[in-house]
């Protein structure tokens, strides 16, 4: 199993981002995600090079807020609560709006 390092920062203008760093590769360059969809394409574009066979390790840097934290995680649990909506086929996303994947 691979270990996927997943650190919370803050950018000097306030705004959080997420840094990916591959902890399998030494000369792994990290990859930087500025929000919660762009963070779950990369997490599954670098577990296929392992098989999905993937650990995510979750930190924070010192000067993240917890209100920061706070913000990912919701649009983490937002996020999966989305995708399996679109996973069950149900009508409508849990935020109240249509799912036009779902078939009629």
């Amino acid at each position: 199993m691979v270990v996927i390092e997943s650190v919370i920062k803050t950018s000097p203008l306030g705004r959080w981002f997420i840094e990916l760093t591959d902890t399998a590769k030494e000369d792994a360059e990290p990859v930087f995600c500025m929000d919660v969809y762009e963070y779950a394409d990369k997490i599954e574009e670098m577990g296929k090079a392992y098989g999905d066979d993937v650990e995510v390790m979750w930190s924070s840097e010192d000067n993240v807020t917890p209100e920061q934290i706070n913000e990912v995680r919701m649009q983490m649990n937002a996020y999966e609560a989305e995708q399996e909506a679109k996973r069950n086929g149900e009508e409508m996303m849990p935020d109240g709006t249509p799912n036009f994947e779902a078939q009629s």
